[in-house]
């Protein structure tokens, strides 16, 4: 493993410790931070006139992530 791909790999695990941190915030009891599940709930619900704005995002997320990542 080279130096790029291992800082790579740190940012990752960085970010998906901030997000478990967050997540962990969020269910608290008194908390005003959204859970992962409340924000998603928002962006699906987001439409432009009869587009369904939100949906089409997440499913643009989605696909991106799995053809960066699960591809090979």
């Amino acid at each position: 493993m080279t130096l790029v791909q291992a800082g790579i790999a740190a940012a990752f695990i960085v970010t998906l410790g901030l997000f478990a941190a967050v997540e962990v915030a969020a269910r608290r009891e008194g908390s005003r931070v959204p859970t992962l599940g409340e924000v998603c709930g928002v962006v699906m619900r987001y439409r432009v006139g009869p587009l369904p704005v939100g949906r089409i995002a997440m499913f643009g997320f989605w696909w991106w992530l799995g053809w960066h990542f699960l591809a090979r």
